[in-house]
């Protein structure tokens, strides 16, 4: 991570996790390298498993150890599952656009992995604890705001489907007793971290950088769709605290988000005020005409209900929009 971004753990989180062995999928990816920064000083062993042959150094007293291959390949999962006790599958095809274009290379990098880990556990006779990055769009349209746990899941694109598989894969194995697994679905995730491999993800944070270089933010439309906004370091805790109570969340998918609302148009508008405070630069908010190609999932509007995650963890996101907005605008400035 670059100069700028602190994670502190508390000693609930350090005292957990000391000793444990970790697997995180897509490691040169945002969650995972947020992650490994704010365990880097804890304790244990972060096994990162990535296409990438090299990853970024960390420097910390976490052991960190890397390991080089395809999660599509089954023979890969032997070697990464090694005495492993928690793995954080954060590795996925993100893009809507690019899994409607080509539904079969996203069914092989989005559900085929789930299931090879999943595979590998019970014919290795491992019992890891596997919490899976799931996403708020797999209900759809909602019907109703905010949303929680009890909206029925009615996905609208290839990408939501597939992610809805792989959920559905590891609610089996962990109802089974194969595992032990949870599910988190996020919504809009942003602060520091890498930029997104999905042109259609990461909004935000690309508004920031276009302000920060001078650059008038664009606005599909009126902006008014409602969108929850989430830093990534609540992202991060939630993460981690489901590791904790895995036992009473074991099976079952969870709502996250900040639980309030912001218009598109409010949240570009804080980012041009809140970039002009502090440092100086003055862009603005433009209209333009939305995409003909745009899916209706871009246009849906979204509100997290997370009372049953907070009554089961007592996890509770800390950051407002802007102290988020500015920390983001710190990070990058750096």
């Amino acid at each position: 991570m670059a100069k700028g971004a602190s994670y502190q753990v508390n000693s609930q989180i350090s005292s957990y996790f000391a000793g444990k062995r970790i697997l995180l999928t897509g490691a040169s990816g945002y969650l995972a390298t947020n992650l490994t920064h704010t365990l880097k000083n804890v304790g244990c062993t972060i096994v990162r498993l990535s296409r990438c042959s090299e990853l970024l150094p960390v420097n910390g007293i976490a052991k960190i150890l890397d390991i080089s291959g395809n999660i599509c390949e089954r023979e890969v999962w032997g070697e990464a599952l090694e005495n492993v006790d928690i793995v954080y599958h954060f590795a996925a095809q993100t893009s809507v656009y690019a899994a409607d274009e080509n539904p079969l290379a996203d069914l092989k990098i989005n559900v085929l992995p789930m299931l090879n880990l999943l595979k590998t556990c019970r014919n290795m006779g491992r019992q890891p604890v596997i919490i899976f990055s799931g996403t708020v769009t797999e209900v759809g349209i909602p019907k109703s705001l905010p949303v929680n746990e009890t909206h029925e899941d009615c996905p609208i694109t290839i990408y939501d489907l597939h992610k809805l598989m792989a959920e559905n894969y590891l609610k089996y194995y962990s109802q089974q007793g194969i595992v032990k697994g949870t599910i988190l679905r996020l919504p809009n995730v942003y602060g520091p971290g890498p930029k997104s491999s999905s042109a259609d993800r990461g909004i935000l944070n690309m508004m920031i950088q276009r302000a920060l270089r001078g650059e008038d933010l664009t606005l599909y439309g009126k902006g008014d769709n409602l969108r929850d906004y989430i830093y990534v370091k609540d992202v991060i805790n939630a993460f981690l605290v489901a590791g904790i109570k895995i036992d009473v969340l074991n099976g079952c998918h969870f709502v996250i988000g900040s639980g309030i609302g912001h218009t598109l148009k409010e949240a570009f508008e804080s980012v041009v005020e809140r970039v002009k405070i502090i440092t100086g630069r003055t862009v603005n908010v433009v209209r333009v005409k939305p995409p003909q190609a745009q899916s209706p999932i871009d246009t849906r509007d979204f509100v997290a209900d997370v009372t049953a995650f907070k009554s089961l963890t007592n996890w509770e996101p800390n950051y407002t929009l802007q102290s988020g907005i500015d920390n983001t605008i710190d990070y990058f400035n750096n």
